[in-house]
């Protein structure tokens, strides 16, 4: 519940033609990076123009980089970008899986944070780019008396190009508001020992229903030009850390797990090894049973169930791999949800009891 002696009701006090002030509550509001609307062209362009124009994403000039973006990538990718989504595609509901998978999770921890704090704890979600918009959810929880806004980006590791930009945005969306609510946002998890745990418990029981344990497990993250750690960004050292601590909870040794880095994008150095080469690699060194896990994602998307379980897949078949497990994201597990819930208690401290 929230602190019942910082509660006060001020509404008593109003005049008859006061606007309508509602009951103070507290808002979490979860951020994921994204999805189009549908894989049709057009839904895809614009998805991808919001996408591939953020400069924390593409941080080239415009004047070089808009040029080719208009005339020459969303011209061609949407189709090919489509076609992925199509593949993936949650046709029941119509939308794709990350979105599925968002809500899934916005439920399970609106119910873990009301059997913690009541009622006046108010969780929802919104996407970076696309919908639904951060401005959107931003104004949706000031509507409903959010005096008080946890900002919670999706992101295990902190990287300028996901979390900085899920930040850039939601404080962007305060701008347009009168009356702007205290804020807090919640940190990078990628060390928490229950998202570790929860980390492990997947591969365990992905391992458990093999009949041969894999050869090694490739830990795949997210890439991003090699210039950004050079520049400070702590997003490598963040990953390597992840899989270290995977590695000791499991009980490991170095040589069963590695990780590479996938979801290359224009020509400057990203960081290494890539995963699309090293699966082959390690394929081509005798390792025929892989499996493959992405500790940077806290959904499946398009990266996992398209790009992994498919262009990465045929990478390791294609030069002479045999089995190849792709163990998906923690999604709405309950380990991974009571995780996310306990980051978001901490970061309540002060707010709520």
């Amino acid at each position: 519940m929230l602190d019942a002696k910082n509660m006060v009701d001020a509404t008593q006090h109003l005049p008859s033609d006061h606007p309508v002030v509602p009951q103070e509550k507290i808002g979490i509001l979860l951020a994921n990076l994204g999805t189009p609307d549908g894989y049709d062209y057009w839904s895809m362009r614009r998805y991808l123009n919001e996408f591939l124009s953020d400069r924390r994403v593409i941080d080239y000039s415009p004047w070089v980089w808009q040029p080719l973006l208009q005339s020459i990538i969303l011209t061609k990718r949407p189709f090919t970008s489509g076609a992925a989504y199509k593949s993936i595609w949650n046709e029941e509901a119509d939308e794709s899986p990350l979105m599925t998978i968002t809500k899934q999770q916005a439920a399970k921890i609106t119910t873990a944070m009301h059997d913690r704090f009541g009622d006046n704890v108010v969780v929802d979600f919104c996407m970076r780019y696309g919908n639904p918009s951060t401005k959107s959810k931003v104004r949706a929880l000031v509507e409903q008396g959010c005096r008080k806004i946890l900002f919670f980006p999706l992101y295990p590791q902190y990287a300028g190009a996901t979390t900085a930009t899920a930040n850039d945005e939601f404080f962007r969306a305060l701008i347009d508001e009168k009356w702007v609510p205290e804020v807090r946002t919640v940190p990078s998890y990628f060390a928490r020992a229950s998202y570790i745990d929860a980390l492990a418990q997947s591969v365990e029981r992905a391992y458990a229903a093999l009949e041969t344990k894999p050869d090694i497990l490739v830990c795949s993250y997210h890439g991003v030009p090699k210039r950004y750690l050079l520049e400070g960004d702590p997003y490598h050292c963040q990953c390597q850390k992840t899989t270290r601590l995977l590695k000791e909870r499991l009980g490991w040794e170095n040589t069963d797990i590695k990780t590479t880095f996938q979801s290359r994008f224009g020509p400057e150095e990203w960081l290494k090894p890539y995963t699309v080469e090293e699966v082959a690699r390690l394929a081509e060194d005798g390792k025929k049973n892989i499996a493959v896990c992405a500790p940077a994602f806290s959904a499946d998307c398009i990266e996992t169930l398209e790009e992994i379980n498919e262009e990465i897949k045929e990478s390791f078949e294609e030069a002479g791999g045999e089995h190849f497990t792709y163990i998906p994201c923690l999604n709405d597990d309950d380990a991974h949800i009571a995780a996310l819930s306990e980051a978001i208690e901490e970061s309540l401290n002060g707010w709520a009891t």
